[in-house]
């Protein structure tokens, strides 16, 4: 398994990543975290994202899972040209809806545990991969709903890792002071976690595991 789990953005040592990534520098860029923002928000950060991973030598393009809705096979097919998943970081909770309607839930596991893909990921792209979402509502409203979404909170995550993430701990960031409530409700409630302040990245190349900044 392939993974580079950043706290904001690319994180400081974005170059780390590279190694993860086969010669199929192709990357989809997920941003339905962000759905409920306004258009033109959306559009500026996807674009921001692109540039970004663009700088580093790789093949950027957003991947819209809200085009997948009910549509599995064929995002499982789309999936099959992309050597790199990068997911941006917003609304945890409706970044979770998008993968469970699209499918994209046990599609990216699949893939991951047969390594033929790498996943990238900050904030949100991170926190979706522990087994459940419980905690992360004290930062993330719940509730949070876009067009064409479900209703309903869906609390379990992908299981990909074994343990919660806490971004955004002890840093300069607007969702700080709420991470600190997160960590504590992790405590109380023995769940297994990691912090990561912005600029760390957690990257996990097969049994090796590391954190990076």
């Amino acid at each position: 398994m392939r993974l580079y789990l950043s706290s904001y953005k690319l994180g400081d040592k974005p170059e780390t990543m590279l190694p993860l990534i086969s010669d199929n520098k192709r990357t989809a860029v997920i941003a339905n975290a962000q759905d409920s923002k306004s258009a033109d928000s959306r559009a500026e950060r996807m674009q921001q994202e692109i540039d970004s991973l663009a700088a580093l030598g790789l093949q950027p393009e957003e991947l819209d899972l809200r085009d997948y809705f009910g549509k599995t096979a064929d995002l499982s097919e789309v999936l099959k040209d992309f050597g790199y998943i990068w997911v941006r970081g917003g609304n945890v909770f409706l970044l979770r809806k998008a993968y469970k309607q699209s499918g994209f839930d046990n599609l990216i596991v699949e893939l991951l545990r047969a390594d033929k893909v790498a996943y990238g990921g900050s904030s949100a792209g991170v926190c979706v991969l522990a087994p459940s979402l419980r905690g992360i509502e004290l930062v993330d409203p719940k509730d949070e709903v876009a067009e064409g979404y479900d209703q309903k909170v869906v609390w379990d995550g992908l299981g990909i890792l074994d343990y919660s993430v806490a971004p955004h701990y002890r840093s300069d960031h607007p969702e700080s002071e709420d991470i600190e409530k997160c960590v504590e409700y992790f405590k109380a409630n023995n769940i297994p976690y990691k912090t990561l302040r912005d600029g760390e990245a957690i990257v996990v190349n097969g049994d090796q595991e590391d954190i990076v900044s």
